[in-house]
């Protein structure tokens, strides 16, 4: 039978349970995209922090020795459609939460418009109408290559392929308001990449397992 795989936690949780503006903060992001709790969000962010130390390790290092390890990181969150333009270190350190969320599955399938809302996403994927090329992906907080993107589709079998389907006309709808809405925030404003102080749910609240906190 053979000795059973050791289990690890994937997450570490925040080291002030009680911090109302973490909760603030963690709610929203759970709402907007859908997430079913708050442990999905802080997988992503031990995701990030580990990301994130391994970026300050390699600073710490001569430019001849960090050469080859920086090019992995940067080329593997390049690839992910985390970093985008001006792959560095010093973006690495700059990534927040939403640069991942927005590379998971189920955001995806959202800003692709097979689905017309995150939640509505979450339930085509957990029941196996969502595809890469012909194989069924049924997890939604698997995070998804450029290269893959495109070759998000609907399962084979799946009553959505139906055109006239409810739900394809909703999705079809949903994303045309989305794309209203981002026409007409270009035209009014800049949006600001992001407030002051939205960033303590990476940094301050993680423990040394993830690579954040040195207390």
């Amino acid at each position: 039978m053979g000795d059973p795989r050791k289990q690890k936690k994937k997450y570490v949780a925040p080291k002030k349970p009680f911090d109302s503006d973490r909760f603030e903060q963690e709610l929203q992001m759970v709402g907007s995209y859908g997430l079913r709790n708050k442990k999905e969000l802080w997988k992503h962010r031990t995701e990030l922090s580990n990301y994130r130390r391994n970026a300050r390790n390699l600073l710490a290092l001569p430019v001849s020795e960090r050469a080859q390890h920086e090019r992995e990181l940067v080329d593997k969150l390049t690839r992910l459609g985390i970093l985008t333009t001006e792959p560095t270190l010093d973006h690495v350190l700059d990534l927040t939460m939403e640069n991942l969320l927005e590379r998971r599955l189920q955001t995806v399938v959202f800003r692709k418009g097979l689905a017309s809302s995150m939640h509505h996403a979450r339930q085509l994927v957990t029941h196996g109408h969502i595809a890469l090329d012909t194989a069924r992906v049924d997890t939604p907080q698997r995070l998804i290559t450029v290269a893959e993107e495109d070759r998000l589709q609907y399962t084979p079998k799946s009553a959505l392929n139906d055109a006239s389907h409810p739900a394809r006309i909703a999705a079809s709808d949903a994303a045309t308001r989305a794309s209203a809405v981002r026409l007409d925030d270009d035209d009014d404003f800049e949006r600001p990449r992001r407030p002051d102080g939205a960033e303590p749910i990476t940094d301050d609240d993680l423990g040394p397992d993830g690579g954040e906190d040195d207390e």
